[in-house]
């Protein structure tokens, strides 16, 4: 049977259109003025359907409202697209100008005013904006030049970028006046509030820096260089975490603000956030191409990731721009060292330490690098500082010792190995000056304006015994510069040099309200401590971890107290974490582990840091009794007793060894 056909599915046959044979001449025109009109109404379509170019007063004004709301990437990006529209507006010129400035690119902004004037705006109305534009290119007398020449209408603006020039030329007191002046005329000038909280922190003056932020932000609250300022001051006065969400404010405005960018992403790794600090470099990387600053912060983050290599690119990378400044003088050195590179560390450190006299670590890096280059001299000259004082550490000593054995004394290197085998001495003291008062004395006459040669004076009258006379020199500064921590802290260091901590303890308080840093907090909490006010120096360390977790500092004298009081797993994890970090070189940790191992019956482990410990510093006391405390957990009762009777008799008033001796019979 053949197979159905479903009708639905029949074919149906096609309509053939088929030309006529001929047509008229008529009929062809009239079919090709319709194809005609199709085509005109196809283009028009399609004309009008397309994107109208840019309408450029209105990416100008929406430049302007961007800028007065400091979101000044967007300001740039709106004035741009206003120039393409009207390539010749001489006014879309000055506007991106103004952006540009605000973003700190003072080379587009110079251009920008170049072709403003070009197109006909009149180069008095842009002398102000030269001058910003000068000085962000490094040219303060260029800067000055032209802000005298701005108009009596923009007098404030150019009276604010020539106390900046000063600034830069060194006269800070000048430029502090100028601006303090401007203040007096011009109170709701936020820009030169902000101007003036920078240079006031700069100074070291943070109380002051702190009351010219308040007005900056309060004047200006979506100004994202008076956030980042506010930013900068509280983590100087409290810590890391409460700067934070004021660099987070900034970056709300403006998503690309470089410096709030690059403030964001050293307070996020110092808070150890290293993931959300690589994101924001990153960022900063696209805000500003080639940006130093964020090529630094990846240098850094390499190194903590042990990525040498990556982190030397990145910092040939940065073309030199930040080579003078301390942190990166610190890097750079410590790449050369890993590299073998010994003298071209030691080159790097000594700038370090030329910037930076009193940092000890500074000192102890390049005593190191001399040592290791075959310069014992040099070396020896580096760390003697740090061998004058009571409080020198272990590793510093032995660099000294090796250093005198290396230049043939080995008298003066074997009693610097005793001392490193019996530990520190002594609490850490003010750091010792190698001028002569009389000579501390003259520059400060001289310099009566600024305050470090007074600080000089003190540190000189201290290290020579004038107690008297450091403390009412101290008293002086304080009545002086009473915002400046560090005149706090100069007569904090001459009431403990007295002795007369319980007059020290608020004093310390007050330099900590001002800059809660690790060198303050380490100040304040001896202080109370000795004062026997040991529950406000616990307060203190809690406060400063919670702003500052990472702080190694924080972390081991918190570890220390976890031991005293008992708490072993406790320190057993504080400890372990600082351990991971610094290596097995720190006898203070590893003496602190082997009590907390002991405390916690785990005897094998104790006895395993009780012995390193003991065999970095065999004559400390504190050594001896922790590893006497190790062996009695592991159940060595006859060698604990002998380490714990050589701790008595190294320190026979040790009320903790002496407790460690009896409980073994």
């Amino acid at each position: 049977m053949p197979d159905a056909t479903y009708p639905m599915l029949r074919r149906r046959r096609r309509r053939r259109f088929r030309l006529p044979a001929t047509l008229s001449a008529e009929r062809i025109r009239l079919l090709a003025i319709g194809l005609l009109c199709l085509a005109v109404v196809g283009i028009g379509i399609a004309l009008a359907s397309r994107p109208s170019a840019p309408n450029a007063r209105r990416s100008l004004s929406n430049s302007l409202t961007t800028l007065r709301a400091g979101n000044y990437s967007a300001a740039r990006t709106n004035a741009q697209a206003a120039i393409t529209a009207a390539p010749n507006w001489a006014i879309a010129h000055a506007v991106l100008a103004r952006a540009y400035l605000e973003l700190g690119d003072g080379l587009a902004a110079e251009a920008e005013l170049a072709r403003a004037e070009d197109a006909g705006l009149p180069a008095d109305r842009l002398h102000q904006l030269q001058a910003h534009a000068r000085l962000l290119q490094g040219d303060p007398d260029g800067a000055l030049d032209e802000a005298a020449q701005a108009l009596p209408r923009y007098a404030g603006y150019a009276a604010r970028i020539g106390a900046l020039a000063h600034a830069s030329q060194g006269d800070i007191v000048g430029a502090r006046t100028g601006l303090e002046t401007l203040l007096g005329r011009a109170p709701n000038d936020a820009a030169a509030w902000t101007d003036l909280g920078r240079l006031r922190l700069t100074a070291g003056d943070v109380g002051g820096a702190a009351d010219a932020a308040a007005h900056a932000v309060a004047l200006a609250p979506g100004e994202p260089a008076a956030l980042t300022l506010q930013g900068e001051v509280l983590r100087s006065r409290y810590g890391l975490i409460a700067a934070i969400p004021w660099f987070e404010a900034a970056l709300a405005r403006d998503a690309y603000y470089h410096p709030a960018l690059i403030e964001y992403a050293a307070t996020l790794g110092d808070a150890g956030r290293y993931g959300e600090m690589l994101a924001v470099t990153r960022r900063a990387l696209l805000a500003h191409p080639g940006s130093p600053q964020a090529l630094y912060l990846q240098a850094v983050l390499a190194v903590r990731a042990g990525r040498i290599d990556l982190a030397r690119s990145l910092l040939r990378d940065t073309g030199g721009a930040i080579s003078g400044l301390p942190g990166s003088l610190l890097l750079s050195g410590s790449l050369d060292y890993a590299d073998g590179k010994y003298e071209q560390a030691a080159v790097t450190w000594r700038q370090l330490v030329g910037l930076q006299p009193l940092n000890v670590v500074a000192r102890r890096l390049l005593g190191a690098a001399l040592l290791r280059s075959g310069d014992p001299r040099g070396a020896l000259s580096a760390l003697q500082p740090i061998g004058a004082r009571s409080d020198a550490d272990s590793y510093s000593l032995r660099l000294i010792a090796s250093a005198f054995s290396a230049a043939g004394d080995s008298v003066s290197a074997a009693s610097f190995l005793d001392r490193a085998a019996a530990g520190p001495r002594a609490p850490a003291a003010v750091f010792a000056t190698d001028s002569s008062i009389g000579a501390l004395m003259a520059g400060a006459s001289l310099a009566r304006d600024d305050p470090t040669y007074a600080l000089g004076v003190i540190r000189g009258q201290l290290a020579s015994g004038d107690i008297v006379g450091a403390i009412a020199g101290a008293r002086s500064l304080v009545a002086a510069s009473p915002e400046a921590p560090a005149a706090q802290l100069a007569l904090g260091d001459a009431l403990v040099a007295a002795g007369r901590y319980g007059e020290a303890a608020p004093v310390y308080a007050r330099a900590a309200d001002l800059s809660f840093d690790e060198p303050t907090m380490l100040r304040l909490i001896d202080a109370l401590g000795r004062a026997g006010r040991a529950e406000n120096a616990a307060t203190t360390l809690a406060l400063y971890l919670s702003q500052n977790p990472q702080s190694l500092a924080g972390q081991r004298l918190l570890g220390h107290w976890q031991v005293a009081s008992g708490e072993w797993d406790a320190a057993i994890e504080t400890l372990e974490g600082v351990r991971r970090r610094v290596g097995n070189r720190d006898g203070g940790v590893l003496v602190d582990l082997a009590l907390a191992y002991a405390g916690s019956d785990d005897g094998a482990i104790a006895v395993r840091y009780g012995r390193a410990a003991y065999l970095l510093s065999p004559m400390s006391p504190a050594a001896a009794d922790a590893y006497g405390a190790a062996l009695s957990a592991d159940g060595d009762v006859v060698g604990a007793r002998q380490l714990l009777d050589k701790a008595v008799r190294l320190a026979p008033g040790d009320a903790a060894i002496a407790d460690h001796r009896r409980q073994l019979g």
